[in-house]
């Protein structure tokens, strides 16, 4: 598998986690528009975030994500308890987490970086700076980042 992934590069799984349809959308379109071939995968709620990462019920063949985009406002299971849950977990904790809330409190970038989130952004209210904020995300974690392996159980 590994040979395969440098001469054609699989597309990147993201798991977005993300209530708000228009947030959804736009993160949509940025990817649409980013040059980076990835399948985004959305889930509503931290509770269905949890289920996706821990392939059951429904999720029972989800892909394991390469990187989790993850708000923290959300119904069910908060982004905090999902961050922290995911962290917690040996064979999860490796995968990137990016927090991109609407929150700007010094305290909720504190505690989320306490969690182990890999980066924090603030999503901007203008919807072109939003597709500029994800577009910049895109580029820097998937073109010059090197992302952990899958680690074999």
């Amino acid at each position: 598998m590994s040979e395969s992934r440098h001469n054609q590069p699989e597309p990147a799984q993201i798991l977005l986690v993300e209530d708000n349809p228009g947030d959804v959308r736009l993160t949509e379109e940025a990817f649409k528009q980013g040059r980076i071939e990835n399948d985004l995968h959305v889930v509503s709620d931290g509770t269905e975030a949890l289920e996706f990462l821990k392939q059951r019920g429904e999720f029972v063949d989800a892909p394991r994500p390469d990187l989790i985009l993850l708000d923290l406002n959300l119904p069910r299971t908060d982004g905090e308890e999902v961050l922290e849950e995911l962290k917690n977990d040996p064979e999860l904790r490796s995968i990137p987490v990016i927090v991109l809330t609407s929150s700007r409190a010094n305290e909720d970038i504190a505690r989320s970086y306490e969690l182990h989130a890999n980066a924090y952004l603030t999503k901007p209210v203008d919807p072109d700076e939003f597709i500029e904020t994800v577009r910049a995300f895109e580029k820097f974690w998937f073109s010059v980042v090197r992302l952990p392996p899958e680690v074999e159980s």
